[in-house]
């Protein structure tokens, strides 16, 4: 069962613990709020500030499990204090051991600094948790697909329009890459995973795929360098870095080009348009 006053005084303690700062937000001289306010934690957890206001005053409905994992991730609280949350809320947390969507806070301190660089986290199935706003002028907003297409490796052999993004001489590197990484991630996750489910429809859709898969080569690693061409500033060559994090089987990805390159030019371009392209 929920316990409303628990959980209330959970979120609120929560609330008041945090800095602006903490977050990825601008401190205002005149600031005389204690933590967050409520309405700079709902904008973090995309709810209004009205549903929030009511779960932290205890009343309202029983907020569901995706709710309290926006919450939580909103509030960026650790996996233990999210099963907490959720114990709270009435609901079983899910089991450990398994890869998942919750963003570790330290991952996310790290992207909310990097707000003039193109970022992104990411799972280890090419899901896209989160972006920088260049990271979304780079290759769109990643984070609003659903079902299978989450995957940009699923996306990458079901939907061709996807690679527009990228030279076309580095396709058949990228879809070994593709296949090699969800290979492995099958491998270490098992025959009922998320990897086998993805597997499972690309070898039904895509012919690509099944010759891919069928020579069984794990271990491919993507370059360092990746090359786009962007429908806004045309030729990109970036360097791509990855923070892995073991515990949550996640990567932040950060793109970056060489200073005073054509490259460096034209993504400082991009962080002016400020939009991008969808894949």
């Amino acid at each position: 069962m929920i316990d409303r006053p628990a959980l209330a005084d959970f979120l609120l303690r929560r609330r008041e613990a945090l800095q602006p700062e903490d977050v990825g937000l601008m401190r205002g001289h005149r600031r005389r709020t204690r933590g967050l306010r409520r309405e700079e934690v709902a904008s973090l957890c995309h709810i209004s500030v009205d549903y929030y206001a009511r779960i932290e005053q205890a009343r309202g409905p029983q907020p569901s499990e995706q709710m309290i994992a926006s919450i939580a991730q909103g509030l960026h609280l650790s996996v233990e204090e999210r099963d907490y949350l959720l114990l709270l809320a009435g609901h079983q947390p899910p089991a450990r051991g398994t890869a998942g969507d919750h963003i570790s806070p330290g991952l996310l301190r790290v992207l909310d600094r990097l707000d003039d660089t193109p970022a992104e986290i990411v799972t280890e199935l090419g899901e896209t948790l989160r972006q920088s706003p260049l990271g979304v002028a780079l290759v769109g907003d990643a984070t609003a697909y659903t079902g299978p297409s989450r995957s940009r490796g699923y996306r990458w052999f079901a939907d061709l329009s996807s690679r527009d993004l990228y030279l076309p001489d580095d396709h058949p590197a990228m879809s070994r890459m593709y296949a090699s990484g969800l290979r492995g991630v099958l491998g270490r996750r098992g025959p009922n995973s998320r990897a086998a489910e993805l597997a499972g429809l690309l070898s039904e859709q895509s012919e690509e795929f099944r010759s891919l898969w069928a020579e069984q080569t794990v271990g491919s690693r993507p370059d360092e360098i990746k090359r786009f061409n962007h429908p806004e500033v045309g030729y990109l060559e970036l360097n791509c870095q990855r923070l892995l994090d073991p515990e949550q089987s996640h990567a932040l990805l950060v793109y970056t080009a060489v200073p005073g390159s054509s490259s460096y030019e034209r993504l400082q371009s991009l962080a002016v348009a400020g939009s991008g392209a969808s894949i």
